[in-house]
């Protein structure tokens, strides 16, 4: 019997379970791949695509938002078929191919690659994310704490691909930036495999192991995502369609979710449809913080001269977010204990409420600095 018990995890002492750093080094990494790519697509489809800017805009925003829908996708087929361990093994090996088929060829694979990627990404990223949160006990205040600092590691994750990879493309070439990204993936995937062990029975299959169909539904899960690469594929490249996707695809989400509440308790309805109305709020934030990677990833390669501690604006455009965070996300982790301790920590939906005012401020203050800098001209 495996000394790492679901019990002996949860029931660890501390602010930190020791696993969680295993899987914030791991998420580090990825996360080093997926942002040090982001920062890289757009600039890399108008200079070496020659991509009109609009057009760019657009299919960046298609890649955007097949990453963040398949999210769904892949965190459906782990919680019924796969567990999230195979999930993430098998969504970072996509991500993995994706980040080599661009390195190989960048100019002729761009769009192949990219599928591969979004869909390794669907996998990859939930599931890990799930995973963090089965460390602790139901109602654990530690909780919170526990995925602020899983978040800093995506964010210093986030802070070094963003400053590398667009660098290494100025400084070298786009096959090598790539490639860059490709490598810190194996890195982030390799730290999960060997480490996996130490979660005891967190992310296994939620299929029976005497289920006669196991292999089966696995192996359609893989098949189905192979297949789906060429449609990802297909409504990349045209992004005529992929609204219509996405007018199809949010429907039949919510039939899903109202179908999971017909077989709900009535306590579980009511957190399945809190969760509907943070995935509704959710929606506006995502689409107001992917500004960064798109128009203003633009903005700052042509429009923003000079430099800061040697860093390009583009280099800046794609890490300040994630400085910020690595240095407050943890104190705002310490901060709500210590307002556990003493009884008036903010719920969950008030802390929600916060972070959509912090970043109504920002853009406010954004707007309002704009004006000042265009009557000054």
């Amino acid at each position: 019997m495996s000394e790492y018990t679901l019990e002996k995890i949860q029931g660890f002492k501390g602010k930190y379970p020791k696993q969680i750093w295993w899987l914030f080094l791991a998420e580090m990494w990825e996360r080093f791949s997926f942002y040090g790519m982001r920062g890289m697509l757009i600039v890399f489809m108008t200079e070496e695509l020659l991509m009109k800017k609009d057009v760019a805009n657009l299919k960046y925003g298609a890649i955007q938002a097949f990453v963040y829908t398949l999210a769904f996708i892949g965190g459906l087929f782990a919680d019924k078929i796969l567990g999230f361990r195979k999930s993430i093994f098998w969504g970072g090996l996509l991500m993995i191919v994706g980040s080599f088929i661009l390195a190989a060829a960048p100019e002729n694979l761009f769009f192949i690659g990219i599928s591969f990627t979004i869909v390794g990404t669907g996998f990859f990223k939930p599931n890990i994310s799930s995973m963090v949160g089965d460390l602790y006990k139901q109602g654990d205040h530690r909780r919170d704490a526990g995925f602020s600092l899983f978040y800093s590691g995506i964010n210093i994750g986030a802070l070094f691909g963003g400053l590398a990879c667009i660098g290494v493309a100025d400084a070298f070439s786009w096959n090598a930036a790539f490639s860059l990204a490709g490598i810190f993936m194996m890195l982030g995937l390799g730290i999960f495999i060997f480490t996996q062990k130490t979660l005891g029975p967190i992310g296994l299959s939620p299929l029976l192991a005497n289920d006669s169909k196991r292999k089966i539904k696995e192996i359609g899960v893989y098949i189905l995502s192979l297949l789906f690469i060429p449609c990802i594929l297909v409504l990349v490249q045209n992004t005529q369609y992929t609204d219509m996707f996405m007018y199809t695809v949010g429907p039949c989400t919510l039939l899903y979710f109202i179908y999971e509440m017909t077989k709900s308790t009535k306590d579980e309805n009511k957190k399945l449809f809190a969760a509907i109305i943070f995935c509704a709020f959710s929606a506006l934030f995502w689409a107001f913080f992917e500004q960064s990677g798109g128009s203003l990833a633009l903005f700052a390669r042509n429009n923003l001269d000079g430099s800061l501690l040697w860093l390009s604006p583009s280099q800046i455009n794609n890490s300040a977010n994630s400085v910020f965070v690595i240095i407050f996300a943890p104190l705002v982790g310490l901060l709500f204990l210590f307002m556990n301790k003493r009884k008036f920590e903010p719920n969950s939906v008030v802390k929600f409420g916060l972070g959509f005012i912090f970043l109504a401020a920002a853009f406010t203050y954004s707007l309002c600095a704009s004006i000042m800098l265009m009557k000054m001209e």
